[in-house]
């Protein structure tokens, strides 16, 4: 099936799933999203809102596709609130994707940036030794522990849960944990995506040891197809030439993990 990624049609919204108070998966029929590559997204449109990228999530009915979102500003709060029945507008997909390593891996997720390691996940082989890192504020901030249990129950070497506040899983950030990981095991690739902050220690960490490592990285996008610039991170349109970069390239860009764009297109610190 083909179709032109710049084209942008209509969705209908068949199911929505509560993951937490504050996230919700919405699940649509979309045979090409349904199968794009771990790391892609979508640019959605929210009737009488507004636009914003998402990843894509898998779905576990062939042909259909989701997107899951948090609850925050206008835009994430506006598709929260579709429900079943419903029409957003699609456009996409866009983006590169993660280069999955053989061997032994580990992904690194912090709140919905779990969903493009979600989709990595479908690409792993009995043969990969694979650790996943879910890291949340607290145990009801946790979701989509379950599923990935379930997809990868048969060859998984560990899921490890750490949480903020200790109310579920480990205490602490989840990079402490991961740079207790990359100090006792050697690590193929790792992979990871959620607050930028957590993915610039993520990498360094992973870097410093001579590890593979790549971020799916998330910046203010308004075209999705490099011509607007609110996605420039130094010399790089995230939404172009990523979302997905590898370490040497994240490390040797100044604004990676230091700087952010807001709407207005000013330069502020994390």
């Amino acid at each position: 099936m083909q179709r032109d990624p710049n084209h942008p049609y209509v969705v209908t919204v068949e199911k929505v799933v509560d993951e937490t108070p504050t996230v919700r998966t919405l699940i649509f029929s979309d045979p090409i999203l349904s199968d794009v590559l771990p790391g892609q997204f979508a640019m959605v449109w929210i009737p009488g809102v507004n636009e914003l990228p998402m990843s894509v999530m898998v779905s576990a009915e062939s042909g259909k596709a989701a997107f899951t979102v948090r609850r925050h500003g206008p835009a994430s709060t506006g598709l929260f609130n579709i429900t079943s029945g419903q029409q957003i507008g699609v456009r996409g997909p866009y983006g590169n994707a993660f280069d999955l390593k053989d061997g032994k891996i580990l992904l690194v997720g912090g709140g919905t940036g779990l969903v493009p390691l979600i989709r990595l996940l479908r690409f792993v082989k009995p043969s990969h030794n694979v650790i996943v890192l879910i890291g949340a504020k607290t145990k009801n901030e946790v979701f989509f522990e379950s599923m990935i249990r379930g997809m990868l129950e048969k060859n998984i070497h560990e899921v490890i849960i750490v949480t903020d506040d200790g109310s579920y899983g480990e205490k602490g950030l989840v990079t402490d944990i991961v740079e207790r990981l990359v100090r006792e095991q050697h690590f193929d690739g790792v992979y990871t995506c959620g607050p930028e902050k957590m993915m610039y220690k993520t990498v360094k960490a992973a870097h410093s040891r001579g590890f593979f490592v790549q971020a799916s990285l998330e910046r203010m996008m308004k075209c999705g197809v490099g011509i607007c610039g609110s996605c420039c991170m130094g010399g790089d349109l995230v939404c172009r030439d990523g979302t997905i970069f590898d370490g040497d390239h994240l490390l040797s860009n100044r604004e990676f993990g230091s700087f952010y764009r807001n709407k207005a297109g000013i330069v502020e610190k994390y």
